[in-house]
């Protein structure tokens, strides 16, 4: 996915707020965001939506990260689907997909650009 670099980015957290290898809840226009902070890849930053499709809960911020066929992903932590971190696509169900926005690290602010 490729941005603007004067597009209309918004700031959701500070960098210090990360867990490196986690994931955190953060909230946009009442919709909640997981990000995560995962230094070894090139995007450090990932942001998806916290709700699981599956369950109906927010709980993706709290899954475990790793990665399939060199994919970084999220395992959900009530019925441990995978989801990517790049494109939000289901590994287990090609049907389903979460939200996914652009996300960086800008000096100390961890931002997204909204859709």
């Amino acid at each position: 996915m490729t941005t603007s670099p004067n597009a209309d980015w918004i700031k959701l957290c500070d960098k210090n707020d990360l867990i490196k290898h986690s994931g955190i809840a953060a909230v946009y226009e009442g919709q909640q965001i997981a990000l995560f902070y995962i230094p070894d890849y090139k995007n450090e930053i990932f942001a998806i939506s916290n709700h699981d499709p599956f369950s109906g809960a927010n709980v993706l911020a709290r899954g475990l990260i790793g990665d399939l066929k060199g994919e970084p992903m999220v395992a959900s932590p009530l019925y441990k689907q995978h989801f990517s971190l790049n494109t939000g696509a289901c590994f287990e169900d090609e049907e389903v997909q979460v939200p996914v926005w652009p996300a960086r690290l800008q000096g100390d602010s961890v931002e997204i650009m909204p859709s």
